[in-house]
């Protein structure tokens, strides 16, 4: 790699922006480990791939990391040859990394080009959360050591950065100790450098002379079986500490080559160039499994939302046949409008002759306005149950299936009462709209009359009482069926039929009630979908978008290309 490669960094920038834009916030099987994954994957983009690549002629970053109490920051002491960062007594120890350089290489550490989202402390020790920046006079130029915290500690936040500072290294300087250089925690470790490409060196401490050959080989054996025949291995035997620090004869090995390749820029630019190339080849397969996340949850997203659409189109379908079948028409409303169409002998004399209908319309509806006020409250009250019962019924069912659904569980946590329930709202919103809706009816009356001179009068006397047929008849006038066909409650739909006819004729009166069934129904439809939302809108904040993963892919296919482009 040579020169700042300005497509380079602006393609990973651009992958770096995708990660993080990803929520995976639906609890599905892969969302944890594949948060961990973005985020160690943007971590590292920007606290090492972006700063090496603008800077690779920068001093080499070597992170010493390693299990708890195996001896890190002895180490480094004893390689800076003086006490620059403290050794914890008490376990866990949270505490700023000490990050310990030449004196003339601190400018390069000072600002925010590794690790910029890690403020610098320098003269006192840092607190959690900040890099403590110490000059060290015992390390040559374009070289820096990093004390990170331990990678098993018990902590979460200390084994977090740790994984984060071993992520920003040019180079790990592993410790372990003679008795855990087998544990599980360090090999984990050890396998993603393996995965990452990462230049690596171990040192192994704390070894009884008398079995430094056999402890040393079966350590060499591991790492070879793991795919790290080509780390540097080191070890320490385990020997009294001179000043705190560990003999000389044991450390300088370990500090000859690290000041070798301080002095050697080819040799740097090596270790450099493996750990970059390394971190660069890992991104699309560890990117790949972010994205087979969010095809996961993508596809649980679409569940959720399916179950919900599901049970909100039934009940739209409810409503609807509660409006066709003619079973909003007993009870109350029965009574009402038997009370506005008048008596049995008004019944019969109205099916004898149709010649003196007009007549009777105009006193029912004139002579009569308290049986039509009541026949429409009636009318108001039984479609407002009708949607209530049929939104709770939706919510209902919603929340049941989301309950054994990937996802579902978290997203009812504490709101599951609520949302089997209709908003609070609703009843309100529903009474609303079927007022505004009995509105719009007498809108189409006075309407189709204002068309039709001679029944004006009729029309000017009686809008209330024909927008009330007109409401009856939408309850009734189903299947293709007119006039007398009809037969719903004890015949007196038929009567409002003709009632209607009578007024308007036979074609009018199937389009006022076709009108104003579809209107009725798309109040409901915008009810429930108001009512769907509240589930929606759950799902909607926590997955990604449908052009999540695609985004993602096409990132790292341009990454690719601009790796292409710079070769």
């Amino acid at each position: 790699m040579t020169a700042p490669p300005t497509l380079l960094t602006d393609a990973l920038s651009a992958l770096r922006d995708r990660l993080a834009a990803v929520p995976l916030g639906l609890a599905t099987a892969g969302r944890d480990a594949a948060r961990r994954s973005s985020r160690a994957v943007t971590d590292q983009i920007d606290d090492y791939l972006l700063p090496r690549l603008r800077d690779l002629g920068a001093p080499l970053l070597a992170v010493v990391g390693g299990s708890t109490g195996a001896g890190k920051s002895t180490l480094v002491n004893s390689l800076v040859g003086t006490t620059v960062t403290t050794a914890g007594v008490l376990r866990p120890t949270t505490r700023s990394p000490v990050l310990v350089c030449a004196a003339a290489d601190m400018a390069a550490f000072s600002g925010d080009r590794v690790l910029p989202g890690l403020p610098r402390v320098t003269g006192a020790a840092g607190g959690p959360g900040t890099v403590q920046l110490v000059p060290g006079e015992g390390l040559p130029p374009g070289l820096a050591l990093l004390d990170a915290p331990d990678v098993d500690s018990v902590v979460e936040s200390n084994r977090a950065l740790a994984g984060q500072l071993l992520a920003a290294a040019d180079l790990w300087i592993f410790v372990t100790t003679a008795a855990r250089y087998a544990d599980a925690v360090p090999w984990d470790l050890l396998r993603t450098a393996q995965e990452r490409g990462t230049a690596l060196a171990v040192v192994l401490d704390r070894v009884p002379p008398e079995a430094v050959t056999e402890v040393a080989d079966d350590l060499a054996g591991m790492l070879t079986g793991a795919g790290l025949a080509t780390a540097r291995l080191f070890v320490v035997e385990e020997r009294p500490l001179v000043d705190g620090r560990l003999p000389e004869d044991q450390v300088r090995p370990v500090r000859d080559w690290l000041h070798a390749l301080a002095a050697d820029q080819e040799a740097r630019a090596a270790v450099v160039r493996q750990t970059l190339t390394g971190a660069l080849d890992s991104l699309e397969q560890r990117v790949a499994g972010v994205v087979a996340a969010v095809e996961e949850q993508s596809a649980a997203a679409d569940a959720l939302r399916g179950a919900a659409g599901a049970a909100y189109a039934a009940a739209f379908d409810g409503i609807g046949e509660g409006v066709r079948s003619g079973t909003l028409l007993r009870g109350e409303v029965l009574a009402r409008w038997q009370e506005f169409v008048g008596t049995g002998e008004w019944m019969r004399a109205l099916q004898g002759q149709v010649g003196r209908l007009r007549d009777r319309v105009v006193s029912a509806v004139t002579g009569r306005p308290a049986p039509a006020e009541e026949l429409n409250g009636a009318l108001e009250n039984s479609v407002e149950r009708l949607l209530r019962a049929e939104a709770e019924r939706a919510a209902e069912r919603t929340v049941t299936a989301w309950r054994s659904l990937p996802g579902g569980p978290a997203l009812l946590a504490g709101v599951d009462r609520d949302l089997e329930q209709v908003s609070p709202d609703f009843p309100e919103a529903a009474a609303a709209q079927v007022r505004d809706w009995q509105g719009a009816v007498l809108d189409l009356v006075r309407s189709e009359g204002a068309d039709k001179r001679s029944r004006a009068r009729v029309l000017s006397w009686g809008v209330n009482g024909a927008g009330a047929a007109v409401m009856v008849a939408v309850f009734a006038h189903t299947g293709g069926l007119t006039g007398g066909e009809i037969a719903v409650a004890g015949g007196t739909t038929a009567a409002g039929q003709r009632v209607l006819e009578a007024v308007f004729g036979d074609s009018a009166v199937r389009s006022l009630a076709a009108r104003a069934r579809e209107d009725l129904q798309a109040r409901a439809d915008a009810l429930l979908r108001y009512e769907q939302d509240r589930f929606d809108s759950r799902v909607a904040a926590a997955a990604p978008t449908s052009t999540a993963a695609a985004h993602l892919r096409a990132a790292v296919h341009a990454l690719a290309a601009a790796r292409g482009a710079d070769r």
